[in-house]
């Protein structure tokens, strides 16, 4: 009994190791512009290792033992923008950012969001989290600077040479400035809806980044989140999603749920205060309007 508990060890230990290692490895594909790229190349071997292990074709089957052989380059490749995300962050100490960082970074969207909306200026601020925007926007001017909500301001004034298109936040950093974003492909929106809402929109669909809008024209505070967008928030509804996405809580909410519930509940009592004139005109600009595109 002894001698099997001394050498029973060192297998269980293996089996610990590499599931935490698979866990951890699935945690860092999921949600990454390459886990598709996983999923079928996986999907392909397995396939074909079983046709080739079935019929006994020696030959495929010596090649794909080969061929995982670059399996570990392969990866290197898929991977490297977040491969050098992560040892950038080994480096860095914004990975130990408490809540109260975090929140202040998130003010400052708040209260240029805020300050933007009252002189009716626009603006399109996307908060970079985990996958790297700069593989799906076309980047811009190279900022780099403290993110505050007067430089902010300063880059979406009207005739400043970069206030044309979005900025990208990471941290408490600008990283860019008047970058393009991609616009959503869907055809069943408003044909009243503008281009700056259809590039957060479009941003929000292929990346975990939050897009935050303002719009020119009634300025009306709106945020895109994997999708969904949401127009008319107030500041401190802003500022709750924000929270809720970017800051940890103690007891993790339903997000999806949340939204339709709370979007539901106030469509309809914001609906209900529209002038007759807004209602005949068909605008609802200062309503809240919950928009769902995906995860229906």
């Amino acid at each position: 009994m002894g001698e099997w508990l001394n050498q029973g060890w060192r297998p269980a230990l293996e089996i610990w190791i590499l599931t935490v290692g698979i866990y951890y490895g699935v945690l860092f594909v999921r949600g990454t512009r390459g886990a598709p790229v996983v999923s079928g190349f996986l999907v392909f071997i397995v396939c074909f290792g079983f046709v080739a292990q079935a019929l006994q074709l020696q030959v495929l089957n010596w090649l794909l033992r080969e061929f995982l052989a670059f399996l570990v380059i392969a990866v290197l490749i898929i991977f490297q923008p977040e491969l050098r995300r992560l040892l950038a962050l080994l480096g860095d100490r914004s990975f130990l950012y408490n809540a109260y960082e975090k929140r202040e970074n998130l003010e400052v969207v708040v209260q240029a969001a805020v300050r933007l909306s009252e002189v009716r200026i626009g603006a399109l601020i996307a908060i970079e989290q985990n996958n790297d925007l700069k593989e799906i926007v076309e980047i811009g001017v190279p900022v780099d600077c403290e993110a505050t909500p007067e430089i902010l301001e300063t880059i979406f004034f009207p005739n400043n040479a970069i206030h044309d298109g979005g900025v990208i936040l990471n941290g408490d950093r600008i990283a860019y400035a008047a970058c393009i974003f991609p616009l959503t492909q869907r055809r069943d929106l408003s044909a009243s809806m503008g281009t700056r809402h259809r590039a957060a929109i479009g941003l929000s669909e292929e990346s975990d980044a939050v897009v935050v809008t303002v719009s020119e024209e009634t300025g009306a505070i709106s945020y895109a989140y994997k999708g969904y967008l949401v127009r008319g928030v107030t500041e401190e509804e802003l500022r709750s999603f924000l929270t809720s996405v970017f800051v940890p809580r103690t007891e993790p909410q339903n997000f999806w749920k949340r939204l339709r519930i709370r979007g539901g509940q106030d469509v309809k009592r914001r609906r209900e205060n529209l002038s007759d004139k807004e209602k005949d005109s068909g605008q609802n600009h200062s309503g809240y309007e919950v928009i769902r595109f995906a995860f229906q």
